[in-house]
């Protein structure tokens, strides 16, 4: 196997986890979450982030609110999984690293507010309305420290991938295969 990186980018709830698992079971690829380089990042500052959700419970909405007043912490976890990309023979999932650095092969998953939070409910045991509020919420405060901190428009310039694929009407089976189908020929 040649040594590839793959990034997968896209909003808050719509797979982008999920898709990476399945993607580095496939094909023998280490899998780094963003999402879990930033919960180490938490740890160190004495926060005890567990599980998926932990991002929107109330000591995990404290972190993000210290987060957002220092974009350290969001350039130290993007660095280390620009490291990890320089590596190769991986799969990173990220809101930021597609804009950022040209290395890897860029996925990009989209949805719905309405079936991210349909996803949300069923991973999280939420009532659908909840759900839709922290997408909602997570969506925008994304899209303003993103442009904060790197004067990305987060979701609108897609040029940047290599495969943009809308997850609305796909089962996750579906939007496996069709990302498996696109990875397979790069490695």
């Amino acid at each position: 196997m040649r040594a590839r990186s793959f990034i997968i980018s896209g909003p808050p709830a719509v797979g982008k986890s999920t898709v990476a698992e399945a993607i580095g079971r496939r094909f023998g690829l280490k899998v780094y979450a963003g999402g879990e380089a930033l919960k180490e990042v938490a740890a160190r500052r004495g926060y005890t982030p567990k599980g998926v959700e932990w991002w929107d419970t109330p000591e995990g909405l404290r972190f993000l609110a210290e987060r957002a007043a220092n974009p350290e912490y969001d350039k130290e976890v993007d660095s280390r999984l620009i490291e990890m990309l320089k590596q190769g023979n991986v799969v990173v999932t990220s809101y930021t690293l597609p804009w950022l650095t040209d290395l890897g092969i860029k996925i990009w998953l989209n949805a719905s507010f309405e079936s991210r939070a349909r996803r949300m409910v069923e991973r999280d045991k939420i009532r659908y309305e909840e759900a839709l509020s922290i997408v909602k919420k997570r969506d925008e405060e994304n899209k303003e420290l993103y442009q904060k901190i790197y004067g990305i428009e987060f979701g609108k310039d897609l040029s940047v991938f290599d495969l943009v694929l809308n997850t609305e009407y796909l089962n996750k089976d579906a939007v496996i295969e069709v990302v498996e189908a696109f990875v397979k020929q790069f490695v």
